[in-house]
């Protein structure tokens, strides 16, 4: 069956291919949301193993793996969504609801992503491949049902982090610390509950493009925030000076990074409360100046702390 999409999509594409179908399908699988993907290099940073070439490789593997997957995770719920998009103010002009790519095309696409990178994590090795199918397993669910449960909604987005976070752990053979998977479960509901208020306060009849919303209010969500806010910023400052931590570094310099997380975290919520853009928070996110410098200022830090 996976054999016949691929084919299927091929042919589809030499017989109707134009510039505008190439950036519809573009457009259709989020490039830009790949993004999100590095997670999975998270354990090669911390583990130590980015000097070490096979571990790099296999890292950069698995990252494009899930790449491919979460791209056909995208057009199986903007299949499913087509309804609601054509009624939303910016969904409303992705290709499918807005009729640039037939149903039929955006089928064989999903199959034929979310089975070339079943199949490719599973020749990176069986417990990536295990872990690749239950990120794919727990978004389907919540394309059907978990995105209608209030506070499941955004929990099973921080499941999907977290694995990624284990799938790049099982890719190159190391073991994730607790502290990291703390870390990135918390950063990620914090992601998913700001994104939640940013939809409330930005989108004209939020409740009517996504029904759960009306389970959330503004006074609900910054509750959540803070709570999290300041657990995530808690579990970072404690994984940077815990014994393990002290004992593989041999000091405390990876405290230094602490002042990017806290500024990353505060810029985030400038842009959620002040700024207020509508549209794709990632998009916006991407292309906040600010937050990107950090971001690099972050890494370039934490590389010297943990590999100088």
């Amino acid at each position: 069956m996976f054999s016949e999409a691929v084919n299927s999509v091929r042919v589809h594409i030499k017989s109707n291919f134009t510039a505008k179908q190439l950036a519809a399908f573009l457009y259709l699988i989020r490039p830009h949301q790949w993004v999100k993907n590095g997670f999975l290099l998270a354990p090669l940073l911390f583990s130590g193993s980015l000097t070490n070439l096979p571990s790099l490789i296999r890292a950069i593997k698995a990252c494009f793996c899930f790449c491919l997957l979460s791209s056909g995770v995208y057009v199986l719920n903007d299949l499913i969504d087509v309804n609601e998009d054509k009624v939303h103010p910016t969904k409303r002009k992705r290709p499918i609801a807005s009729g640039r790519i037939p149903i039929r095309s955006a089928i064989l696409l999903a199959i034929g992503l979310m089975g070339l990178s079943i199949s490719w994590a599973f020749n990176i090795g069986t417990d990536f491949g295990l872990i690749a199918a239950s990120y794919l397993m727990i978004n389907v669910l919540y394309t059907f049902k978990l995105k209608h449960l209030v506070i499941l909604d955004v929990f099973s987005i921080a499941t999907g982090f977290i694995l990624r976070v284990l799938g790049g752990a099982a890719a190159i053979s190391v073991m994730p610390s607790h502290w990291i998977l703390i870390c990135t479960g918390l950063l990620a509901l914090f992601l998913g509950f700001s994104k939640r208020r940013h939809e409330i306060t930005n989108l004209d009849e939020a409740v009517s493009h996504r029904a759960v919303l009306s389970e959330y209010n503004p006074y609900y969500l910054d509750q959540m925030l803070l709570v999290i806010g300041g657990a995530t910023i808690i579990s970072y400052v404690l994984y940077t000076i815990s014994p393990q931590t002290i004992a593989r570094l041999g000091d405390r310099r990876l405290l230094l990074t602490v002042p990017f997380v806290l500024y990353g975290l505060f810029r985030y919520q400038y842009l959620i409360y002040h700024r207020g853009d509508k549209g794709d928070p990632t998009r916006n996110l991407l292309a906040d100046k600010p937050i990107l410098i950090d971001i690099l200022l972050w890494a370039f830090t934490a590389i010297g702390a943990i590999y100088l």
